[in-house]
């Protein structure tokens, strides 16, 4: 009888198909594929960075004028104690006496959270001073008020004397009127909101709280000339007549300009503006070899006791196309550069009977 034997499985080795293997596609970017990756990718940059600046200024616009109503705030708050507005600077009509010349903005300071810094000031003393009971190692002037700085102002620095601090700019400037600022002889100020030696309350506003600038912003360290000593009274229309008419430039280069770049100066070129042009109108003047946007003033106020201080300090922002201003009720707004002349001054004067629509109604 024959053994029968158990079916088995042939077994065999795998063996991979090398042909098809090595014929298979590599799957990867190509060099064509890459550089379409990477232009998709660089156009989504350009579209999303202009959104994030938009929103970055859009921010900063926002604080800028929630600091201007706080500003508009502070002064009706002086206002209610004082049963006046503060004057641009008081003045014993002495000429060069250092005392007396502190900022209407100095004298607000309780009412925008500083009234321990202010407690140190003596307002018949020299704002650059170190007050003896202060504790400071620094005058006053030197220190950085968050509220007077826009955020979007580049120049956000102390300003040095022999590499010590010496002032901090800001942003805001009070209403000083369209062009003549201050008579000495007379003791009589301009058109404008704030002067030296005023003693302007509510009921001075006879053009009305609501038409009428209180402040408006300003750029620091901006170029000016100072001190021609005389003007012809009329307001000039045209920015290169500012050129023409003189007067010591403040700093000449290398050196920082040096308007607006003291808070504690009741000066128009320091805390001021004036509306002799339209918002971030270009004052171009050329000094060694170099232009500059500049404001001008033909005397500082407190410096004679003949001439009559006439001032074109332009307001000036970095937000495009605007300024904010906060109006005598304290309303903020943007002015537009567009905005008429005529109606700008308006907006300057404080009984000046003009009829105008605002632009931001």
């Amino acid at each position: 009888m024959s053994r029968v034997r158990p079916a088995t499985t042939r077994r065999t080795a795998f063996k991979p198909d090398m042909r098809n293997s090595f014929s298979r596609p590599l799957h990867g970017f190509t060099l064509v594929e890459l550089l379409v990756v990477i232009a998709i990718i660089g156009i989504l940059i350009s579209l999303l960075l202009p959104a994030v600046q938009a929103a970055r200024e859009a921010a900063r616009r926002m604080s800028c004028t929630n600091q201007l109503k706080q500003i508009g705030i502070a002064m009706h708050q002086y206002h209610d104690t004082n049963r006046l507005f503060p004057p641009s600077f008081c003045w014993n009509r002495v000429v060069n006496d250092p005392g007396g010349n502190w900022s209407a903005q100095a004298r607000i300071l309780p009412f925008v959270e500083q009234a321990a810094l202010e407690s140190q000031i003596d307002y018949r003393q020299p704002y650059d001073v170190i007050p003896p009971t202060s504790g400071l190692d620094v005058p006053i002037s030197s220190l950085r008020i968050d509220v007077y700085l826009c955020p979007s102002e580049v120049n956000d620095r102390q300003r040095l004397k022999d590499n010590r601090p010496e002032h901090y700019p800001l942003s805001y400037g009070v209403n000083m009127g369209i062009w003549n600022v201050y008579d000495p002889v007379n003791n009589k100020g301009g058109a404008g909101t704030f002067h030296p030696n005023s003693r302007l309350a509510a009921r001075n506003v006879r053009d009305g709280m609501t038409n009428t600038i209180m402040a408006a912003e300003v750029k620091a360290y901006t170029p000016y000339y100072r001190n021609a000593g005389s003007a012809d009274q009329n307001v000039p229309l045209d920015p290169a007549e500012i050129c023409g008419l003189g007067g010591d430039f403040k700093n000449p280069p290398p050196k920082d300009p040096s308007g607006h770049t003291e808070w504690v100066d009741g000066r128009a070129h320091q805390t001021g503006f004036t509306a002799t042009f339209t918002p971030n109108t270009v004052v171009a003047c050329t000094e060694s070899g170099e232009p500059f946007d500049v404001d001008w003033t033909n005397q500082q106020e407190g410096k004679s006791d003949t001439n009559v201080t006439y001032a074109a300090v332009t307001s000036r922002s970095y937000h495009p196309g605007v300024v904010n201003v906060v109006m005598m009720d304290g309303s903020v707004h943007p002015v537009a550069d567009s905005i008429e002349l005529d109606v700008w001054r308006a907006m300057a004067t404080r009984q000046g009977k003009e009829s105008v629509r605002l632009p931001f109604e």
